[in-house]
């Protein structure tokens, strides 16, 4: 049950997220959720790739470069998902930053 409350959370951000921001584009709810399933597929298997791949440029930047591995994971995403779209890397980094937000608000709302 916990599963399906995380999923819709990032469903309702990823919603927000793409309301929000101009570049970034979601036709509807189905994609939204296929969006949700497809992240969490991504960051389960190819984010912990990445970071292991780039620990001394993500030391060197102090950590920073992980939000550059975060909008690259959306992009791979657009490209994935049938109905999403981002319209560049800088709209991927702040969609990245505004599901990040909006999605631990709605956690503390309404996880447990």
């Amino acid at each position: 049950m916990g599963l399906i409350i995380k999923l819709l959370i990032v469903v309702a951000a990823s919603l927000f997220a793409s309301y929000v921001l101009p570049g970034v584009h979601i036709t509807g709810f189905v994609s939204a959720l296929i969006l949700a399933l497809v992240l969490a597929v991504l960051n389960a298997i190819v984010r912990p790739i990445l970071v292991f791949l780039t620990i001394p440029v993500t030391i060197l930047t102090l950590g920073l470069f992980l939000l550059v591995i975060n909008a690259l994971i959306i992009m791979l995403a657009g490209a994935i998902v049938p109905g999403f779209t981002v319209d560049g890397f800088l709209w991927a980094l702040l969609f990245s930053l505004v599901l990040s937000i909006t999605t631990a608000v709605l956690d503390l709302i309404f996880g447990r």
